[in-house]
């Protein structure tokens, strides 16, 4: 049961770093290793001065869904790993987990429907900035994708985990 514990506790708190993350670095889309842009600004990389300056993104409502979507996924996550250490030393034995396990399963399904949404919407997102078809969906993109199973499952094991002595 320790390793059990270690295993849950080990696995929330890396999806939940994936998704602060994922939310608030400079990687959603990738023009080449000198300009990107994320749900918050454009940057381009300045040669001369050797550091990145950066313009608000267009604000659009695709754009903005994203962005509540993913702020709303961190809360879920960060609320759900409170509720889970105040659960652990305050319930009865043989409790279960179960608003723990959906406040991690709602933070699943918010990231999803974020990426979702980018993944479709790109083009109306990025539409004032450079052309398309030479960018690439950048690294914190593919964390969001990649936040989804973990917190769905990790919310899976909350709502089926009892609490021992």
């Amino acid at each position: 049961m320790p390793y059990l514990l270690m295993f849950v506790i080990l696995l929330h708190l890396i999806t939940l770093a994936m998704l602060f993350v994922a939310t608030m670095e400079k990687s959603w889309w990738e023009w080449g290793s000198l300009e990107n842009s994320d749900l918050w600004f454009n940057c381009r990389f300045d040669n001369l001065t050797g550091t990145w300056l950066c313009a608000s993104s267009k604000e659009t409502e695709w754009l903005q869904a994203v962005q509540v979507l993913m702020v709303l996924s961190v809360v879920f996550s960060s609320v759900s790993f409170l509720v889970f250490l105040g659960q652990l030393f305050t319930m009865s034995k043989g409790g279960l987990f179960y608003f723990t396990g959906l406040c991690q399963v709602f933070a699943g399904l918010t990231v999803f429907s974020a990426s979702l949404i980018y993944t479709l919407h790109h083009k109306e997102i990025l539409q004032d900035s450079r052309e398309l078809l030479s960018g690439h969906f950048g690294y914190c993109f593919i964390l969001a994708w990649v936040c989804v199973p973990l917190l769905l499952c990790s919310g899976v094991i909350y709502i089926h985990l009892r609490k021992k002595e």
